[in-house]
């Protein structure tokens, strides 16, 4: 299976993993990566940065109608929903929260899961709500792979243990498992 794109959602908890995750991946990591994680929606600068820190990828947040290129990891902007779209475009929304949040995961994951279909690798880590369950569901029924983050090892369990309970999830894995799978299939993509 040749997977070319990755979707990470979390929340509560999710910031340290995500970093540790964007830290081992290398320079040459190709497959561009989506994050869509529960922030502030008032506070507009200092996460790309943060991020950036240690991450080998450049990390933006993206414009409406920006293109998707390889090497580098999109962060939803805060307070808006990303959806992406056919001719590999990212498009941005103000429409209504979605389980109390903008972004939502649910929409990202369901708008990758309906655009990139079996080339779609969707990840749901630490979080406090159930967002995002929904969103693996579809991923995991247009083909794509499901990992979650082992919910024993989650900072806060809740968003975990709903994406667990909506699909049959390929693999739970702790953190640093879920790198390494990354890096394999990074592999054998090539």
């Amino acid at each position: 299976m040749s997977y070319k794109y990755i979707i990470i959602g979390g929340s509560a908890g999710s910031f340290q993993t995500v970093t540790n995750i964007l830290a081992s991946l290398p320079q040459d990591f190709s497959m561009p990566i989506f994050l869509c994680l529960h922030r502030l929606k008032h506070v507009r600068a200092g996460f790309v940065e943060a991020l950036s820190i240690k991450s080998n990828l450049k990390v933006i947040e993206p414009n409406d109608k920006e293109y998707i290129r390889q090497h580098k990891v999109y962060l939803a902007p805060a307070n808006y929903h990303m959806y992406f779209e056919l001719g590999n475009y990212i498009g941005l929304s103000t429409e209504q929260a979605v389980n109390h949040s903008r972004p939502s995961i649910d929409i990202s994951f369901a708008s990758a899961a309906y655009t990139y279909k079996s080339k779609l690798i969707g990840i749901i880590l630490s979080g406090a709500n159930k967002d995002g369950a929904y969103g693996l569901s579809q991923i995991k029924e247009n083909g794509g792979l499901t990992i979650v983050q082992d919910p024993e090892e989650c900072q806060v369990k809740t968003m975990t243990s709903a994406a667990i309970s909506a699909t049959n999830v390929d693999h739970v894995l702790k953190a640093n498992d879920i790198i390494q799978l990354l890096l394999k299939l990074q592999n054998k993509h090539f």
